[in-house]
């Protein structure tokens, strides 16, 4: 290390104490002089007031990276740290990959190679030096290793974003010194745990010892078998030469002999595929996620244009192996065939296509896939082919993957299509190929329309640049027309398909949320997209740009009837928004007779319990085999003495504003489990029944306490209650929750996640909750026949939910062809209007009475709702 590095300071930031302990000491080994330890922001800024510049900045990335991003961007605002460059350091369980820090950061390692990479790592930025790939050489000796020079591709963009499994290991140890995030993510073994164990244990090579394939590390491919939390994953690696924090080190590669996807991953994927845009933009991204995630070896999509030519046109194509000549279109047949209508599934005997269609020969696939792109008139629009060199070890889970990514695949090609026709027609945004005024003010009517025929809740929002003319009057308009393109995709890739996005005017733009379920969604859209504005903007042959968004939000029917007014709402709002300081969202503020009435509500609210104003009404979940009722949801409703029904999307968030949901939450759990007590012991069906759970609830740490209380008094079994979690609750955010739910499914109660697929967490959820079942959230049944991605979201998630052991119930079941769509697809369970409302206890009394009556042959008789 240079004297001039050691006449300046180095900052650490990491929230666990431990970590910063670890770092200091393999700085202070060095003999640095001057090493500040940082908690956070706050106590970084008060270290670093009047310093000298920084040479180093360390900073301890966990969770999904966003504190650790946040905390890069605000030193950089710091004057001793504008130029130092920043190291991150990932935990082991953080959820944030290598490729989505910021660009700020200039290099990385895990938390568990800090006191063996972190000094070289430093090195490495101090000489801009890059560690390279080795080339084989004649007659190998495990001395001998040849660099490679600057202007080819370096080893760490090959080991930190390429699709393979690499490991780098120390051949006279036998030890794994890192990993990179395909191979852990693959393996499901952890850096550090990796790194502890001894290589015959991480690998076992079939054919030859350990020993001569490190010595020969000649790149022929060896048939071994890898350690994993699956047990062993068998396949096949390649060993070769590099240099490695200057020290003669192996590279490893491994690969899997079968599509190891399990239920999980699948379910992450899915996640992925329904957060993601529908742009044009998004298409490669896509076909990688697929390809990595799914251990698939080849992948194309193509597009028939039969309004052009005869000849199908490649969209995007993704192969993970040597470069080919490919041949034509015109000579692959299974690609004719698909672009006919025909599905082609061959998950074990692709090559039985290989007589005929030169590719799959060329490409040596075993496994093959190939899926026609449909749009809603079940026309083609194109073709998705999957295939691999091995069979599919699961194409239960593959096949439903692939399935859902063809439905996206067909509805962004029928996007542009429609943006084609559009541009045509003078409906569309020339620029940014989205519905104009014109035709959004008509969609928005459409809209109305049905909201009013159906009863749906939707959102507008109303999205303004901030400080837009500065960047058209300084940087030109063609820069302002790149910021508002890329704008464009960050707002596309916010939103579902069945959402809208237009560009208003300039720089405003329109977005409307369909079938809103609770305010909370909307408002976890807005932050995303504030979120995602914050991130810099980096144009061709341009500056990077940091461009903010003022966002205001209006909801029909509660703030507006008609289009006008809304937008004029979602208006005032915005600009309520840039008055607080720009780059946030406000919602459109209630007049101060409804401020004076919502205190007012909060008051009495207090008192409504006692007054006897509260009421459980129960919800029968249906068995979609039987249509018999297997279960019930308690829902809690509040009839004011004046304003009679008051909706829970209004009053529970006042509950949870007061505090008063504790109290009340407990009031509700022990109403229900009486009367099903009661029902239980008088009609003999073993209802499970549901109820539940607040965030506030939930952070209770005596909440197994009060749930065991309420079993015992009432004497239900603890195997009839369901405890229903909302997935918008954060792990991470909500203390106590894991040991909550631990303890409550040790009582013997069942867990079910409720709203799924609407929040971030649902892997998150999945893995780490003891829930027996999931809730799939009404927003995608409702869609069922409208929007073929939200089909085959359902779809998938049914599939991969049974394989992880888990029932599915669907909310929001309101029409027949609901029904058809979910029986056919194997859903569990039923819950929504076509088999009953919500009802109050002597109804489901009188409910579960006609059931009996119609059993014992005495008829049944009409049933108010």
């Amino acid at each position: 290390m240079s004297t001039a590095a050691f006449q300046t300071g180095i900052l650490l930031v990491a929230s666990q104490r431990e970590l910063r302990r670890e770092l200091f000491d393999a700085l202070d080994r060095e003999g640095h002089p001057t090493i500040h330890s940082a908690r956070d922001m706050t106590h970084a800024a008060i270290l670093l007031e009047g310093r000298e510049p920084l040479a180093l900045i360390v900073v301890v990335f966990d969770g999904d990276g966003r504190a650790g991003t946040t905390v890069c961007e605000q030193l950089r605002l710091l004057p001793s740290c504008v130029d130092a460059p920043i190291i991150a350091v990932l935990v082991d369980e953080a959820t944030i990959k290598p490729g989505q820090l910021p660009p700020m950061v200039g290099g990385w390692l895990f938390a568990s190679q800090i006191g063996s990479e972190l000094i070289a790592r430093w090195q490495q930025l101090r000489g801009g030096a890059q560690l390279q790939v080795a080339e084989p050489v004649a007659n190998p000796s495990p001395a001998s290793s040849l660099v490679l020079p600057a202007t080819t591709s370096d080893y760490r963009f090959i080991f930190e974003d390429g699709d393979g499994d690499w490991l780098i290991v120390d051949p006279a140890a036998e030890r794994v010194v890192e990993a990179n995030p395909a191979y852990i993510r693959h393996s499901g073994l952890a850096n550090s745990l990796l790194t502890s164990m001894p290589l015959t244990e991480v690998l076992i090579f079939e054919t030859v010892g350990l020993e001569k394939a490190l010595f020969d590390a000649d790149r022929r491919w060896l048939a071994c078998r890898r350690k994993s939390v699956r047990g062993h994953d068998i396949g096949e690696a390649s060993v070769r030469r590099v240099r490695h924090s200057g020290r003669e080190m192996l590279a490893l590669v491994f690969r899997s002999a079968s599509a190891s996807v399990r239920p999980a991953v699948a379910l992450g994927v899915l996640a992925r595929l329904l957060s993601g845009n529908h742009d044009d933009a998004s298409l490669p991204e896509t076909a990688r996620l697929l390809l990595d995630e799914m251990d698939l070896d080849y992948l194309a999509v193509w597009s028939a244009r039969p309004e052009e030519s005869s000849v199908p046109v490649q969209i995007v194509q993704r192969w993970r192996g040597e470069e080919q000549v490919w041949p034509g279109p015109q000579l692959q047949s299974s690609l004719r065939l698909v672009l006919g209508g025909r599905t082609l599934l061959h998950p074990h005997d692709a090559k039985r296509l290989a007589e005929v269609d030169p590719l799959i020969n060329l490409l040596g696939l075993r496994g093959f896939v190939g899926l026609p792109l449909l749009d809603e008139r079940r026309s083609v629009l194109g073709a998705l082919l999957a295939g691999s060199r091995h069979p599919f070890s699961e194409p239960g889970i593959v096949e439903p993957v692939l399935h859902c990514a063809a439905a996206h695949f067909a509805h962004m090609l029928e996007l542009r299509r429609t943006r084609e026709q559009g541009r045509a027609e003078g409906l569309l945004d020339a620029l940014t190929g989205l519905p104009n005024r014109l035709l959004f003010n008509d969609r928005l009517d459409t809209i109305i329309r049905e909201a009013n025929r159906t009863g749906e809740t939707f959102a507008v929002l109303f999205v303004d640049l901030d400080r837009f003319k500065f960047i058209n009057d300084t940087l030109g308009h063609a820069v302002g027309d790149q910021v508002l393109v890329a704008v464009t995709q960050r707002l596309r890739s916010s939103v579902r398909a069945s959402d809208t996005v237009a560009r208003y005017a300039g720089d405003e733009f329109i977005i409307v949320l369909r079938h809103i379920v609770k305010t909370d969604d909307v408002l976890r859209v807005a932050d995303k997209i504030v979120q995602l504005m914050e991130a810099p903007l980096h144009l061709e042959d341009g500056p990077e740009l940091q461009v903010t968004a003022s966002i205001g939000i209006s909801y029909f029917p509660e703030d507006a009837l008609d289009a006008e007014t809304l937008l004029k709402h979602a208006d005032e709002a915005m600009y309520a928004a840039k008055s607080l300081g720009r780059n946030n969202y406000r919602v459109y503020d209630v007049s101060p007779a409804q401020e004076q009435q919502n205190a007012a509500l909060k008051a009495r609210l207090r008192h409504a319990e006692g007054n006897g104003e509260l009421r459980v009404f129960y919800q029968p979940q249906i068995s979609a085999e039987t249509e018999d009722i297997v279960g019930m949801e308690a829902l809690l409703r509040w009839e004011h003495p004046e304003l009679g029904h008051i909706g829970p999307g209004f009053f529970i968030p006042l509950a949870e504003e007061t505090g008063l949901i504790v109290s009340i939450g407990e009031w509700v759990l022990r109403t229900a489990c009486k009367q099903a007590k009661a029902w239980d012991e008088r009609f003999g069906l073993r209802l499970r029944l549901g109820v539940n759970l607040s965030a506030v609830q939930l952070m209770q740490p005596d909440l197994p306490d009060v749930v065991e209380s309420v079993l015992e008094e009432s004497g239900l079994d603890p195997g009839l209650l369901e405890l229903e979690v909302t997935e918008s609750i954060s792990i991470k955010a909500a203390p106590n929750l894991m040991d909550n739910m631990q303890k409550l499914y040790k009582l013997g109660c069942h867990i079910a996640i409720d709203d799924f697929g609407t929040g971030a967490a649902s892997l998150d959820y999945l893995r780490k909750l003891p829930a027996d079942r999931i809730k799939i959230d009404q927003s995608f049944v409702r869609n069922i026949g409208v929007d073929p991605d939200d089909e085959a979201i359902v779809r998938a998630t049914i599939e991969m939910a049974h394989r992880l052991k888990r029932g599915v119930v669907a909310e929001g079941v309101e029409i027949e062809q609901h029904l058809q769509f979910l029986r056919a697809n194997h859903c569990d369970e039923l819950q929504g209007y076509l088999f009953c409302r919500p009802l109050p206890h002597s109804g489901f009394e009188r409910l579960l009475g006609e059931r009996e009556r119609l059993l014992s042959g005495q008829g049944l008789s009409a049933v108010s709702a």
